[in-house]
């Protein structure tokens, strides 16, 4: 009966355990598919004011590609900026329709940091990067996508931390990534262009850990040319 009375309470005692960690997991992987940052609204409307035609093209994404002046950058009036600080591949899904109502040249896309920041699966981020090109494609399919593979952090800048120490997801989302090559569709892989030996972002080429400085985008304009990307 004693052992009896062991083993019930051992079970009792491991449910109680596998419940507590599940619960604890559970909190840890809760992610908001609605998020959108304070900006958003502002933007959107910074962007119609600022229309896109069929000789444009577009650059996609979140505050790595906002925090750039593109035509600047590559001397070129047709480069436009459609980049939103904090942007999830939600957000852009839901600002998609803008930029293929209006059939552009070329997309540049670069989403999926901030997903992963905000525990969104990896499987997930995947799905919205298929989702992306298949309603470019069907919306407007002259344009040609350039889907960029996420680049590298580094976390000795000890600013975001909410991005550092997640390169394993980092490196599943960019598996997705390559898979959508096709027709249509070229991969550009920042990832490795922005690689240090120690896998992480060049720190010469950031501010802090996640975003670019002068320097860093400069390096990916010589990416951009020499792949002959602009053409």
């Amino acid at each position: 009966m004693k052992n009896l009375s062991f083993l019930i309470k051992a079970a009792l005692l491991s449910a109680f355990i596998a419940f507590t960690v599940s619960t604890s997991f559970a909190q840890t992987v809760a992610w908001d598919s609605t998020y959108r940052p304070k900006s958003y609204p502002d933007r959107i409307k910074t962007f119609s004011a600022d229309p896109i035609s069929k000789k444009d093209i577009v650059f996609l994404g979140n505050s790595i590609t906002a925090q750039n002046d593109w035509a600047k950058l590559l001397n070129n009036p047709h480069a436009k900026q459609r980049g939103i600080s904090g942007d999830i591949t939600f957000g852009v899904l839901d600002r998609l329709d803008e930029i293929i109502a209006s059939k552009p040249k070329k997309i540049f896309v670069l989403i999926g940091i901030n997903d992963i920041s905000r525990n969104i699966p990896d499987s997930i981020i995947t799905k919205n990067h298929k989702l992306i090109v298949q309603r470019i494609r069907k919306g407007s399919p002259r344009t040609h996508i350039y889907f960029n593979t996420l680049m590298p952090v580094n976390a000795s800048f000890k600013k975001f931390m909410n991005h550092y120490g997640k390169d394993e997801h980092i490196l599943a989302v960019n598996e997705g990534v390559r898979q959508l090559a096709g027709k249509k569709v070229t991969v550009i892989d920042l990832y490795s262009y922005f690689l240090d030996p120690e896998n992480h972002l060049i720190a010469k080429y950031s501010v802090d850990g996640l975003h670019l400085n002068a320097g860093g985008y400069q390096h990916w304009k010589e990416l951009l040319e020499k792949g002959r990307y602009l053409n």
